[in-house]
């Protein structure tokens, strides 16, 4: 099998490609903070920031493809901390661009929705970028840099995501639930809308990307839906009330770092291309369903 170089192996997204994708790839996968064991997957330690480290495991791995994941993905993280954030969201994304370059691999580099401000969805790939938080510039910065280091590089811009939890990340999706769970209230907001896709779906779409994709590409979901709405299907879908789930504005909350409002993506080219998402009811049922995995 070809080795697939996973960064970020302890985290939502690169844990659901070791977990989806050792069946295709030998999968190596690198941990910093939080090291995991997989079953199938090499799992290498090491702090990506560090160049002459990354070099190392480019000449011992000698991977086939890479997807790069790992990230300061904490927008609060990375409004108070934005040299240390910076290191691995742009520094590091662009040396392991050009790794990939010097080697004529597949590189797929994940973005995020975030380097759009929200006032002007759905968003297309060649729709003007403006961030409205660090993470989003940093995002954004990273993608102009990629793509200038390695021309074929994939860059994919991730909507929300739910499903599979590693141990270090879990998704809104374990969060409401664990709160429905406890019988807690929770307040969502109806201004705030997302395309999200399950860990499994975005996987299949990054594994398109790596093979097929040479520039920018949305990974969305098919469903403009409001943080709101959604918490109110995971909850029905879950057997709980919805009586739990309250109403609120963004506009409204006095937030600690800015978010975008509407981060609809248009995902139409990725659509064309293969790239095809359940329905979210689809997609939580079938998650409820081998809830073991979930927790």
């Amino acid at each position: 099998m070809k080795k697939l170089l996973v960064t970020g192996a302890s985290g939502f997204l690169g844990w659901n490609i070791c977990t989806y994708a050792r069946k295709e790839y030998d999968i190596f996968g690198t941990v910093f903070l939080h090291p995991v064991k997989m079953n199938g997957v090499k799992t290498i330690r090491i702090d990506l920031t560090k160049y002459n480290d990354l070099k190392k495991v480019f000449r011992e791995v000698e991977p086939d493809g890479v997807i790069h994941t790992a990230a300061a993905s904490r927008p609060e993280f990375c409004q108070s901390h934005p040299s240390e954030s910076n290191k691995i969201n742009v520094e590091a994304s662009v040396n392991l661009a050009g790794f990939c370059s010097d080697r004529g691999i597949p590189f797929a580099f994940t973005s995020t929705d975030l380097v759009f401000d929200g006032k002007h969805a759905p968003y297309r790939e060649g729709d003007p970028v403006n961030p409205v938080n660090v993470y989003g510039e940093q995002k954004s910065r990273a993608e102009a840099q990629v793509m200038d280091t390695y021309a074929h590089a994939a860059v994919c811009r991730m909507p929300m995501m739910f499903g599979l939890s590693s141990p270090a990340y879990q998704t809104f999706f374990q969060q409401t639930v664990s709160a429905l769970q406890r019988g807690r209230e929770l307040t969502l907001f109806t201004d705030e809308f997302r395309t999200p896709v399950s860990g499994y779906t975005a996987v299949k779409g990054l594994i398109l990307a790596l093979k097929k994709v040479r520039g920018i590409l949305h990974l969305g979901g098919r469903e403009r839906i409001s943080r709101y709405d959604f918490g109110k299907l995971i909850a029905d879908i879950s057997g709980y009330t919805v009586n739990h789930v309250h109403a609120c504005r963004q506009k409204d909350v006095k937030l600690r770092v800015p978010r975008a409002a509407d981060l609809t993506l248009d995902s139409s080219k990725a659509f064309a291309m293969g790239f095809d998402p359940p329905t979210l009811k689809e997609e939580l049922q079938s998650l409820l369903h081998n809830h073991h995995e979930l927790y």
